[in-house]
């Protein structure tokens, strides 16, 4: 085999294998097999599991306790909800971006109270989100399994 041959199927090995790199997955197949999981629940548009191992679930009026002792109130939903209406104060977190990206859940504290939320008990993002979150260590996860509908429906403060 020629040098140049060598030097030019070295170079087309480095680039395939910097691409596979670039498209592994930011989380083990048994957390990604969790999500499929939830996923196909809104696919088949069936309820949301009841509970999460490790996480609490939570109703409006604890929701507005915790966010009154300093939680951290995620929304999980598209952008383009999150810009329409809001849990007043909530920031946004996709879980559309943290699956792509576990880096964007750096800014937050591991030890804080958080609380997720999505769309209602049909919707996928925010339980996602609690168990990615629970992937990288955070300990006080609050799942607000009703979400904005519930928030609204309960008169609730919305930005």
């Amino acid at each position: 085999m020629g040098k140049r041959l060598k030097t030019v199927l070295t170079a087309v090995f480095v680039l395939l294998l910097a691409a596979g790199l670039g498209y592994a997955a930011p989380y083990p197949d048994e957390v990604m097999k969790k999500i499929d999981d939830i996923k196909e629940l809104e696919k088949n548009k069936k309820e949301m599991p009841e509970s999460l191992a490790g996480v609490s679930i939570v109703k409006g009026d604890e929701v507005a306790k915790l966010k009154a002792k300093g939680a951290k109130v995620l929304d999980n939903r598209v952008r383009a909800q999150y810009d329409t209406e809001r849990v007043e104060g909530a920031q946004l977190l996709t879980v559309d971006e943290l699956l792509k990206n576990p880096a964007l859940a750096a800014p937050y504290n591991k030890e804080q109270d958080v609380v997720l939320y999505c769309n209602g008990i049909k919707c996928w993002r925010s339980p996602a989100a609690a168990i990615l979150l629970q992937h990288l260590g955070f300990k006080k996860i609050h799942w607000y399994r009703e979400g904005l509908p519930d928030w609204k429906k309960r008169g609730l403060p919305t930005e």
